[in-house]
């Protein structure tokens, strides 16, 4: 696999799924070059060089796992594979992950180049302002945080976002307090102490998909993304912090996060995944940046949110989770599951065995559905993946009087744009979701319609032969 950013980006180039974007500019102009990117046919991943105010060599590398092919190439599976088997091969991959202890190098390429103390100026890297309402540069939008818990001393490195703040302050942004990072950060204030920190602007795809993993306490992302690439990681100590950085890792910023007794900073808004501002400016710890390294002609890596169904990983992981939970319930002959609309719509593909099996498969899918407000059951002749041969289920099986229900009161999220405020103001992070059963009636399934489409078998055959003479 990939060594490093690098070498991944090398691998999407040999794919022709990347394009080489110049004198972009990064307030605003970057973020929506991104955004129109990802919304077309090919979605490519996108280089920025020469960027407006910057000396060129300073780039940023956006939509680097947003298709399914990129985001199975990071996994290190086979890019070939269509979508819903992609997500098969790495349910399989992930129920035999081994974690794999990082190690200690000798040597960093993140320290080619170091400044500190009053040397360090953060608008020497172009960090964009993403959307036109966000609260300022965002660096961090794809990046690690890394920190060391002082109880037990393992290493949490998860993705927050951080924002700049002037020359040598940042704000990082936890969105709760139950997260890792929090917790973490909150044990050395309550010993009167600062917490050290390292944030990793530009890490390889392994890490970034470790970063977004809900791994329990005690269990480092870098285990995780080690087991990814069947290697450890090579990290080598911070030279202020001491804390673990990845050796390959293109810009990295040493400092401490100060206790919010102390000092915050107006973090946000900021543009969520749901294509809306979740909420104003709000107060955020900030992190003072005593010192910054990078390698020569480094790479941001970025990946804001956008409006979906554009998300920053094309492969669905909370399906895949959903398909286990599935299993782990009994319901048997689900052939697929997947999520469209950056996950806001659960889509679950079965056999029917008996009356009832739909509608039993949605529950569960719907207990296990954060923030969806759709969920929807097919057929296994039906590609749970491809949304036009979802809805065409829909618009044709589904009589709506007899195989839509609601559930009430059900999981949600504060990012949910739907939720009053006022409820919100309550606390209130619950919505309804509605339960479309796409489905054949299993009491008549035998008389149904038979279907003059290509069965799913056949088509794969059919893209298999004459697939190149197609393109």
């Amino acid at each position: 696999m990939y060594k490093d950013l690098r070498e991944f980006i090398e691998l999407v180039d040999k794919l022709g799924a990347l394009r080489r974007i110049e004198e972009a500019d990064p307030r605003f102009e970057i973020g929506a070059v991104t955004e129109a990117a990802a919304g077309r046919p090919d979605g490519p991943a996108l280089l920025f060089d020469g960027i407006k105010g910057f000396p060129r060599g300073f780039r940023i590398f956006t939509n680097a796992t947003t298709s399914p092919q990129r985001a199975a190439l990071a996994l290190g599976i086979d890019p070939g594979l269509r979508p819903l088997d992609a997500l098969k091969a790495w349910m399989e991959k992930r129920k035999t992950l081994q974690p794999r202890a990082p190690v200690v190098v000798k040597d960093a390429a993140f320290l080619q180049h170091t400044v500190r103390g009053k040397d360090v100026d953060l608008a020497r890297f172009p960090a964009p302002i993403w959307h036109r309402h966000d609260g300022g540069p965002f660096i961090g939008s794809g990046s690690i945080v890394i920190m060391r818990d002082p109880d037990g001393g393992w290493i949490n490195a998860s993705i927050y976002r951080v924002q700049v703040h002037g020359r040598d302050k940042v704000t990082v942004q936890f969105d709760h307090a139950g997260r890792h990072g929090a917790i973490i950060a909150k044990k050395y204030w309550e010993q009167g102490k600062p917490c050290p920190l390292a944030i990793v602007n530009g890490e390889d795809p392994a890490l970034f998909v470790a970063g977004f993993e809900y791994l329990p306490a005690g269990q480092s992302e870098y285990e995780f993304a080690g087991a990814i690439k069947g290697a450890p990681i090579e990290v080598h100590p911070g030279p202020l912090t001491g804390l673990p950085i990845p050796a390959h890792a293109e810009i990295v910023f040493e400092g401490h996060l100060l206790p919010v007794s102390e000092t915050t900073l107006p973090e946000g808004p900021f543009g969520e995944f749901t294509g809306y501002y979740a909420s104003q400016a709000r107060p955020a710890p900030v992190m003072d940046v005593s010192a910054v390294h990078h390698r020569s002609d480094p790479i941001l890596l970025g990946s804001p949110p956008m409006k979906p169904p554009r998300f920053h990983f094309g492969l669905p992981f909370r399906a895949a989770t959903i398909w286990q939970n599935l299993d782990a319930a009994g319901v048997t002959d689900v052939v697929g599951a997947w999520q469209h609309v950056s996950q806001l719509m659960t889509v679950v593909a079965l056999k029917q065995r008996y009356d009832g099996h739909a509608k039993r498969a949605a529950l569960v899918a719907a207990a296990h559905s954060y923030m969806a407000r759709l969920v929807v059951v097919v057929d296994e002749d039906v590609d749970p993946s491809n949304l036009n041969d979802v809805m065409w289920a829909v618009a044709t099986r589904c009589e709506p009087s007899e195989q839509i229900d609601i559930v009430r009161n059900a999981w949600s999220s504060a990012l949910d744009p739907r939720i009053s405020p006022d409820d919100k103001s309550r606390g209130v992070t619950s919505h309804s979701k509605v339960i479309i059963e796409a489905c054949r009636p299993f009491a008549w399934i035998e008389q149904f319609p038979p279907t003059s489409a290509l069965s799913l078998t056949e088509a794969r055959a059919i893209e298999q032969k004459w697939g190149d003479a197609l393109k």
